[in-house]
């Protein structure tokens, strides 16, 4: 985990959605470092409020949980959510009405800051022989990254209607190590991660700025020159795993559409979750 310094740019209230997930477990400690109170959502169990934490059941679903949710929050680190491939009828409560109720809430409640966890599977089916930025269009690989790319659609809705400024990160694969040879071009570490959305949370002005959760690495597919204005530095890489996923993993099936496409085993799930 990082150790911050102390910063006057901190949050009297952060609200960090999806806490129980794992991204959202490893998040919860680090954020507390930015804000006075750190506000802990989820539907699942999220154990007794620490230190500076306010605990609170929430159903991204219902407009009226969401709105007191966002009572009283100056900015939103938004990890809720399906985050799989799955069947259209929860990706369709979760992150497509989710995120209606979040911004409406944030709109009702006066939040004026959202970091939202969006996806690389935004644009799964460009091939991994292109390099893409954030201004080309969506190629989403299936129900779950047309949910991500709705959520980015909506963020930007509310910035020229509203001037909610939002943060979509497209993340990578967020993980202790990446796990095959694909991933060394998607891997973002946990530390990387938190500097991305500290500099999103911070960056003075951001309107609604795209940019791809990546670390360092030594291959990439994304190119995040349009975002430089936030001023996300990675410092790690996954190239000390490189020799390691390498061996393990020698040879590629080009026929693979796996293999064949940036959004990985994703592109090949069944769109009904079978």
């Amino acid at each position: 985990m990082l150790k911050p310094k102390a910063s006057p740019l901190t949050f009297p209230r952060l609200l960090l959605t999806g806490a129980a997930g794992q991204l959202g477990q490893e998040m919860r400690p680090r954020l507390k470092a930015y804000c006075d109170v750190l506000r802990v959502s989820d539907q699942k169990n999220l154990g007794a409020a620490q230190l500076g934490e306010e605990v609170q059941i929430t159903n991204l679903a219902n407009a009226s949980d969401m709105q007191s949710l966002l009572t009283g929050v100056d900015a939103v680190v938004h990890l809720g959510g399906i985050s799989t491939e799955q069947a259209w009828e929860p990706i369709l409560a979760s992150n497509i009405v989710g995120m209606v109720n979040l911004y409406e809430a944030a709109r009702l409640q006066g939040t004026k800051r959202i970091v939202f966890a969006s996806s690389n599977h935004v644009t799964g089916f460009y091939q991994q022989d292109e390099v893409i930025d954030t201004k080309m269009p969506p190629k989403p690989d299936g129900f779950y990254g047309l949910s991500k790319a709705f959520g980015e659609d909506l963020a930007e809705m509310y910035w020229a209607r509203w001037g909610i400024e939002t943060v979509s990160i497209r993340i990578g694969s967020a993980l202790p190590a990446p796990k095959d040879r694909r991933m060394l071009s998607t891997w973002i570490s946990f530390d990387d991660l938190e500097r991305l959305v500290v500099a999103a949370l911070t960056a003075p002005i951001v309107g609604h700025t795209i940019i791809f959760g990546m670390s360092d690495n030594q291959t990439s597919w994304w190119d995040n020159t349009h975002a430089k204005h936030i001023g996300y530095r990675p410092l790690d890489s996954s190239d000390v795993f490189r020799h390691e996923v390498e061996a393990r993993q020698p040879h590629i099936d080009r026929h693979d559409k796996a293999a064949l496409y940036q959004g990985g085993a994703f592109v090949k799930v069944a769109p009904h979750g079978e």
